[in-house]
């Protein structure tokens, strides 16, 4: 999961209650997916987020956007969106990140559900082609696919991030997948929104972790004792290094979540987790370091010598391998306000 600026923000620090959540659809019918989109202060990016759900092949889908007390724009953005598809859902007070992920799937009415953050984006096919691969097998509890990162602007900084084991690709078994999680030390399965899930199977687990770092490879590593996962070779969502979304004391925050997560995977699966995956795993630690490092600066001003230096080292490969994975993001700029 991505750092923020690393204050303390109202997200981070109130404590309040779970919410209920009801369903206010009444007795509408019930969509194949639910792309849910736990929105804090993106004014300058939810409308891109939401035209890049809206421009989907497969339309069977219901958008629900839970507004955690945003004191910006951003709500008035999402209501700005006419499509009888789009559902926008108000904390009454600011919760914590966790918490927000965690009610906003509970406002999902699908048996299929997407967690997309607030400012990243979908490439037009994905819900068509991840349905199809649940469809095709229901002991799959999850399928993930590839993700592009992107600037401010929405250029793309590198192609093809996550997933680049061969172990991750096609159908794998939670075995597999878990001892890759513990060689990597990062995040192999990819963001939030690269990862269509089963409701059921997140209801199983009691969903996401409370740890702000592990929401999506934390979420990942439970929902694999439900059933399959399945992975995607094709980058089909956008992840957005947003200027100043990860710094020096974020980038500190994170790693020492990463290891108490790491720990307490160790810990959960010790009759699966061997002593060489901790060694490999441990033996990365530098280049995860590194890889945090190379982040952060990426997420620096995009016409700054520092970003432009780190996006080299990111640079897309444009071989024929990448032409042929590459799907393309739709440009949704112009539809957003």
């Amino acid at each position: 999961m991505r750092a923020d600026d690393g204050t303390v923000s109202p997200e981070r620090a109130t404590h309040a209650p779970a919410l209920t959540v009801r369903d206010p659809a009444g007795p509408a019918p019930v969509p194949r997916v639910s792309v849910v989109v736990p929105l804090y202060q993106k004014e300058r990016y939810i409308g891109r987020t939401v035209a890049s759900v809206l421009a989907q092949t497969f339309t069977d889908f219901e958008l629900v956007v839970l507004d955690n007390a945003c004191t910006d724009g951003s709500a008035e953005v999402v209501r700005g969106f006419a499509d009888p598809r789009v559902r926008l859902v108000r904390n009454p007070e600011t919760v914590p990140v966790t918490e927000n992920f965690q009610l906003a799937v509970g406002h999902a009415r699908a048996s299929l559900v997407k967690v997309l953050n607030a400012d990243d984006l979908l490439a037009p096919t994905v819900l068509a082609e991840q349905v199809a691969v649940m469809d095709a097998d229901p002991t799959l509890a999850l399928v993930s696919c590839r993700h592009d990162l992107v600037d401010d602007d929405d250029r793309v900084i590198a192609r093809g991030r996550a997933l680049r084991s061969n172990d991750l690709l096609g159908k794998r078994d939670a075995t597999t997948v878990l001892r890759r999680i513990v060689r990597h030390r990062g995040s192999p399965i990819g963001v939030p929104g690269n990862m269509l899930f089963r409701r059921d199977a997140f209801d199983a687990v009691g969903g996401f972790p409370d740890n702000g770092y592990a929401l999506d490879v934390g979420l990942a590593a439970r929902l694999v004792t439900q059933g399959g996962f399945f992975g995607m070779p094709e980058s089909l969502s956008r992840f957005r290094l947003a200027s100043g979304s990860i710094t020096s004391s974020s980038r500190r925050r994170n790693m020492a979540l990463q290891h108490r997560f790491l720990r307490e995977l160790r810990a959960q699966h010790a009759d699966v987790v061997r002593r060489r995956d901790v060694a490999v795993g441990l033996a990365r630690e530098p280049v995860t370091w590194l890889r945090q490092r190379i982040m952060m600066v990426a997420s620096t001003d995009p016409t700054s010598l520092r970003h432009r230096a780190a996006a080299t080292l990111l640079a897309p490969r444009r071989g024929l391998r990448s032409r042929r994975q590459d799907r393309g993001v739709a440009n949704t700029t112009m539809l957003s306000r």
